[in-house]
């Protein structure tokens, strides 16, 4: 007769860690809860679990569940054999899932006084089967404990070396593996490298005060670069840990990497600082204006990542004003005072393409039969106002380029003015373009790098670029 086959849960069964999902869906509801963790820990982890487990519902139904190794264990329960989920995460998390996928006969979990995990998770079952009396699934080191005293063992996605040791010390059954060519790409899809393109508008003054050819300043810009990304990078992480539920429901955010489960969320919690306290390192090196300016970038995308962006429209005006503080930013590190016209400039043009970003949105939604956001103030019978909010913005950062133009300041840093004229009719028809096709359902909820990478806009800034040299 087959012997039961236990299954572990995070990292088995489902590609995320629960308890740390939990945490993070707790401090978005209140960031104060993060200062309750320690006294919690302090009492025992399963009480730590416990207590986080009674704040926050976790929908089981859109998980990340391992699809492969599931539908083995649906058949082997179709087979008759007996399937036990025994895992060190709560017991009202691991209740509802079994009680969703309705194919185990029993459920060993965690509690306010127990810590199912390792030498305790293999007791139990030692005393439910039998030494050798069942069969476990599992993924991490910990496990090794656990098929210490199982029949054999089924490995899923296990971790580095895992495999190695299991193999040569236990009867091995099955191994299911993600494919893991695509791991290296994965993380750079969670540090979103792409959105560092944004990061460029560090060297807007440094270019607009005709500084480009002074090799120091260059570096220095080129230090900004990297403080802003590296920074970024970790905001996008936290930001990202913190919408996984959201995201999951979403059309397109769902294959983010957390979401989807193919990066650890363990793996993004170490990543956070690192990357935090690289940024802030390069920094050192670099004016104290700039250093300052970097850390209310932070704290601004923080705050929007907790708080800001569930208010409409305070979200699009923060997006636009972080576009703004790269500007700020990149004159800091160079020691430029940027122009009043080069802020408004920018003010105006990232709150219409902020407004892109949300209208998109919002028409996907529309597409999808929803009516309302999620996790955003927003509703789709918002299209049309974003609409024209956002073409009425466009068309400002137009006239406060025609009114720079004509302005003293220009007749200092050009000798031919004039041909700086030229640049109002192309990014007429930049902006125009951008929010007719966004109209058609054509651009992505990036309008940034959708701009970056339209060979259409490509053509407009390199032909900008050509009329700002001929103008000097």
């Amino acid at each position: 007769m087959t012997k039961p086959l236990v299954v572990d849960l995070d990292g088995t069964l489902i590609q995320t860690d629960l308890l740390a999902e939990s945490a993070f869906a707790l401090i978005k509801q209140n960031f104060l809860f993060l200062f309750m963790f320690p006294i919690w820990l302090m009492k025992g982890k399963a009480v730590l679990k416990e207590e986080i487990a009674s704040r926050v519902d976790i929908d089981v139904t859109i998980l990340p569940y391992q699809q492969e190794f599931l539908e083995f264990l649906k058949g082997e329960h179709g087979n008759g054999r007996r399937l036990v989920l025994a895992t060190a995460s709560n017991r009202r998390y691991a209740d509802a899932i079994a009680s969703h996928l309705g194919i185990f006969q029993d459920v060993l979990s965690s509690n306010a006084e127990v810590n199912l995990s390792g030498d305790r998770k293999l007791q139990h079952l030692t005393e439910l089967f039998g030494n050798s009396g069942f069969a476990y699934a599992g993924n991490g080191m910990v496990d090794m404990k656990v098929w210490a005293g199982a029949e054999s063992a089924i490995l899923v996605n296990p971790e580095r070396g895992v495999k190695d040791q299991a193999s040569s010390r236990h009867k091995v059954d099955g191994i299911f593996e993600s494919n893991s060519d695509n791991r290296l790409k994965n993380y750079i899809k969670a540090l979103r490298l792409h959105q560092w393109l944004k990061n460029f508008l560090i060297f807007v003054p440094l270019l607009m005060a005709h500084k480009f050819g002074d090799i120091s300043l260059l570096k220095q810009a080129v230090l900004g670069f990297f403080a802003f990304g590296f920074c970024a990078s970790s905001v996008y992480l936290l930001n990202d840990l913190l919408d996984l539920a959201d995201d999951r429901k979403h059309p397109t955010k769902r294959n983010r990497p957390f979401a989807a489960g193919t990066v650890s969320l363990i793996h993004g919690i170490l990543l956070i600082p690192v990357l935090l306290i690289t940024a802030f390192s390069i920094a050192l090196f670099l004016p104290l204006e700039f250093l300052i300016v970097l850390g209310l970038y932070y704290l601004i995308t923080v705050a929007y990542s907790f708080y800001l962006k569930r208010f409409a429209p305070i979200d699009v005006l923060t997006l636009a004003s972080l576009y703004t503080t790269r500007i700020i930013a990149g004159a800091a590190a160079v020691s430029v005072m940027p122009s009043f016209w080069l802020l408004a400039f920018s003010m105006f043009l990232f709150l219409s393409l902020a407004l892109v970003k949300r209208f998109t949105e919002l028409l996907t939604m529309q597409h999808q039969a929803e009516t309302k956001t999620l996790g955003r103030g927003y509703m789709t019978t918002d299209l049309e106002t974003l609409s024209h909010f956002g073409s009425a913005s466009a068309y400002l950062a137009v006239l406060v380029l025609a009114l720079y133009i004509n302005s003293e300041h220009v007749t200092g840093l050009y000798t031919h003015p004039e041909v700086i004229w030229l640049l109002c009719p192309l990014l007429l028809y930049l902006v125009t373009r951008i929010w007719l096709l966004a109209r058609r359902g054509k651009v992505d909820e990036d309008p940034v790098v959708f701009v970056i990478r339209d060979r259409h806009s490509q053509w407009v800034v390199g032909i900008g670029a050509i009329l700002l040299w001929l103008a000097i």
